[in-house]
């Protein structure tokens, strides 16, 4: 497993700086001159000028992204156009709230998918019920999604705050209160995918001669679902796992807008809005390292699942 993990990190790191690049050099692109942004469109151009001769703004690109990158291994990203804080610092202050809402939303969406498709019961009674939840998390947008429960269970019923967010010095209640909506929301898309994946994969092993043999052998519904056919069914679940989470970490862009939670999809927003190149750099970076992290995790878990897997 060890050479596998180092492998595996030597081939990711050509890959995060080859990401890196393409998006450094796209931002660069669209965004246009940074000292324009900071100063705004009533700037002179020999003040633009002064200011892109002070940080360095009208030296060629890859300089430029040389430099960033000997700052980034610094842990310095930078400072943001629009408030002049560090970058690493806004990060620093976003990343716990997506993080928490990222693992809320994913261990909700995987165990709910992987136990209502395995549970003999549940998956003779609630089929119809799951199908329907699969359809709606997956073609109902997250923004409808996430305002629907928002009228229903703040608005017409008063049950939860529209808040979707309270540090937990408020108390774990009220913490608790506050993410349970935003949870739902974020979990819905990944609980019909999961539950999709899963489903197809756990039909395929139901099939096999092994299961067949298990059954043959007096062995309980539950025995062999959970003991011989979960540890094979699970572990396309566990890939996709790994990649939704990668993808969240950059922040759960919609639902952290909609219930105004001070997040890295939050962030990740506003920085667009105001053209802010560090913090839109420093948060794709964020997403692809976080993608092949998850990534390598996976792999893990997939030798921790079924041991008789190895990667060569």
């Amino acid at each position: 497993m060890i050479t596998m993990i180092v492998r595996r990190l030597l081939t990711a790191l050509p890959t995060i700086a080859a990401s890196t690049a393409l998006l450094f050099f796209s931002v660069t692109v669209i965004l246009g001159s940074p000292a324009g942004m900071m100063l705004g469109q009533d700037a002179s151009p020999q003040a633009i000028a002064a200011l892109n001769e002070k940080y360095g703004f009208d030296r060629p690109a890859l300089v430029q992204y040389g430099a960033w990158v000997a700052n980034a291994f610094q842990g310095d990203l930078g400072r943001s156009f629009t408030t002049q804080q560090s970058v690493s610092r806004a990060i620093t202050d976003c990343i716990p709230v997506t993080i928490e809402l990222t693992l809320w939303s994913i261990l909700l969406a995987a165990s709910a998918a992987i136990v209502l498709n395995t549970i003999p019961v549940f998956k003779r009674t609630l089929t119809g019920a799951t199908t329907l939840a699969n359809l709606i998390g997956i073609t109902v947008p997250n923004f409808m999604l996430g305002i629907s429960l928002i009228f229903l269970f703040s608005v017409w019923l008063g049950w939860l705050p529209s808040n979707g967010w309270a540090p937990w010095s408020d108390g774990a209640g009220e913490h608790l209160r506050r993410m349970i909506m935003p949870v739902l929301t974020l979990s819905a898309y990944y609980f019909g995918a999961f539950s999709i994946v899963y489903r197809a994969e756990y039909r395929d092993v139901a099939q096999r001669m092994f299961i067949q043999v298990a059954l043959a052998k007096g062995l309980s519904e539950w025995k062999v679902a959970f003991k011989h056919a979960l540890p094979n069914a699970v572990l396309p679940v566990i890939t996709f796992v790994g990649i939704s989470m990668g993808q969240l970490t950059g922040g759960a862009v919609v639902t952290e807008t909609v219930f105004s939670m001070p997040g890295t999809g939050r962030l990740f927003v506003s920085a667009i809005s105001g053209h802010d190149f560090p913090v839109v750099l420093a948060v794709g970076m964020l997403v692809v390292t976080g993608v092949i992290v998850m990534n390598l995790l996976a792999d893990i878990a997939y030798t921790i699942a079924n041991p008789q897997i190895r990667f060569d």
